[in-house]
């Protein structure tokens, strides 16, 4: 019997670049075959060409990309000799996508029902009422509650995680043969990226769909993947089973990237160490912390508010790390917010060194924001595209008046120094770094005012394994340097295990457990902080 041909066949796969005058080859000689119901996972890190690649077969380069070499064929098909509005008709219907960047994949104008409706409508999978109730079943797919409510609301009204449910909704609306999911989880917390790889493999064994999976995260691939694809550089360096490419690496950089990959059994001494403080009294305190939200469209006699965080205490000592994790929409971010001034809190108390930040005045708050700086997830969407790296680390002095012209100057430079970047990179703008540069940018316009808190909300999750682990051995660096202490958000067990002094594990609003990263990861005694460490895919890995 003759093997099917292949879903999607990519062969000597060529993508280049014009930049100027010249064509910079991104992708070299790339050939990867995936049959129907077969998931393939190509990793590597940012740069590697992974994206790159997935973009081509969708014909969705940017402006200035062009294949150059190659052939890419979807059911026989080959798409780069396809006019586009073959390719249109094909987008969603044929060939699903999920993209990483929620914030720029939703249109912030339209409700989330709409969004997922017009997916559905354009390709007439739906109408009218059943497109509703289609809806309504992809929203509860992905694990959205209160799905009907939900669809009413637009993007801005959900977490960054449920942005990325909403995606995943939509990629998976119309069935299609082919889904490309570009880090389609990066943004999730363990218990529901479970469900959405679930889902996925459900897909996969009803429909005969193919996967294209581009992801960083090495314990996802080998427990998702039927085979798995290594990047660098452009170019295909190692493929084969998940039980060849991760239990017998060949190649170097595979070696490289297992190496750096966070696993279970990750403790707090794989980074550098330093002195946490003993005072007796902590440098923070949240007492009984609420936050409610007003609910937009809700009905007399129903709530008309939603209770976000309800009632969380905790400590943060000098010079240590305190995480917070928990599902999206358990209330972690919102806590991080407060704590940042960036949300003002329904109830209860923020104190630092007893000065209670829920009753200052704005010009109190201002000064006091020079001791609390933050770090955000998006290392794309955190730094001004216009300002240099120079004005965007120079940026909080200049806001509070800090400094002359050149005092500034040799600040950036020092700081740069700090997070282990040349002092050439002060005059470039964020397009022409890496997400990893531009993550630590970010750091050193954290430590620019010299803070002694610095919020870190999802700050490693965006980055490739590699990367990953220079940020985190840069933090606890800078954390025994310059006694800095951590208030650590993330949906990453094992990163948070890694980098912790104490865990707390937050569901629905609510603190339900908390402990040494030891106590809660080796002894959980809530239900669901057992089932977040159940969920963590590729245990297996754990060494």
């Amino acid at each position: 019997m003759s093997t099917p041909a292949p879903v999607l066949s990519i062969d000597g796969l060529a993508v280049a670049f014009r930049t100027g005058s010249e064509l910079v080859t991104a992708v070299r000689d790339v050939s990867i075959d995936i049959a129907a119901g077969e998931t393939v996972a190509v990793v590597g890190e940012s740069g590697s060409g992974k994206s790159t690649t997935a973009a081509a077969v969708n014909r969705l380069l940017p402006e200035n990309g062009v294949i150059t070499a190659g052939t890419i064929r979807f059911d026989g098909q080959d798409l780069t000799a396809l006019p586009e509005s073959r390719m249109i008709s094909l987008r969603g219907a044929g060939i699903g996508l999920v993209p990483q960047d929620p914030m720029s994949n939703l249109n912030p104008l339209m409700r989330v029902g709409e969004q997922i409706g017009e997916a559905l409508e354009v390709h007439g999978q739906t109408s009218g009422d059943a497109t509703r109730a289609r809806v309504v079943e992809l929203l509860e797919m992905v694990g959205i509650p209160d799905a009907a409510q939900r669809a009413k609301q637009y993007p801005h009204e959900f977490s960054g995680g449920m942005r990325q449910r909403v995606l995943i909704a939509m990629g998976l609306a119309c069935k299609p043969r082919l889904l490309i999911a570009d880090e389609p989880t990066s943004a999730l917390d363990v218990t529901v990226q479970r469900r959405i790889l679930d889902q996925l493999d459900q897909l996969t064994d009803e429909l005969g769909t193919a996967v294209f999976l581009i992801t960083h995260d090495l314990a996802l691939a080998a427990e998702r993947a039927d085979r798995i694809v290594v990047m660098f550089r452009g170019r295909v360096v190692e493929e084969g089973t998940s039980a060849q490419v991760l239990g017998d690496p060949q190649h170097e950089y595979t070696k490289q990237l297992l190496a750096a990959a966070p696993s279970l059994a990750s403790r707090r001494d794989a980074l550098p160490q330093r002195t946490t403080s003993s005072d007796a009294v902590p440098f923070v305190e949240i007492r009984d912390l609420r936050k409610e939200f007003p609910l937009r469209g809700a009905k007399a006699g129903e709530p008309q508010t939603f209770t976000a965080v309800d009632g969380v205490s905790f400590e943060i000592r000098r010079g240590t790390t305190v995480s917070i994790v928990g599902e999206s929409g358990s209330g972690k971010s919102t806590t991080a917010n407060m704590v940042l001034g960036l949300e003002d809190a329904t109830s209860g108390s923020i104190l630092f060194d007893g000065l209670d930040l829920t009753s200052l005045r704005r010009k109190e708050l201002f000064a006091l924001r020079r001791r609390v700086q933050p770090v955000f997830q998006n290392p794309y969407a955190s730094l001004d595209p216009r300002y240099t790296v120079e004005q965007s680390i120079a940026e909080p002095l200049r806001v509070h008046r800090i400094g002359t012209t050149a005092s500034r100057h040799a600040r950036v430079l020092e700081l740069l120094e700090q997070v282990a970047l040349p002092a050439a990179m002060a005059e470039r703008l964020p397009h022409e770094l890496s997400g990893g540069q531009r993550q630590r940018v970010a750091i050193a316009r954290a430590l620019a005012l010299e803070p002694e808190l610095v919020v870190l909300d999802e700050a490693v999750s965006a980055l490739d394994v590699l990367v990953q682990a220079q940020i985190l051995d840069l933090l606890a660096d800078l954390q025994k340097r310059l006694g800095l202490s951590y208030l650590f958000i993330s949906h990453d067990l094992a990163v948070v295990r890694m980098i912790s002094d104490e865990v707390h594990v937050m569901q629905r609003g609510v603190v339900v457990e908390s402990g040494t990263p030891e106590r809660i990861f080796d002894a959980p005694q809530h239900p669901y902080t057992r089932e977040l460490l159940a969920a963590i895919p590729g245990a297996s890995l754990a060494s």
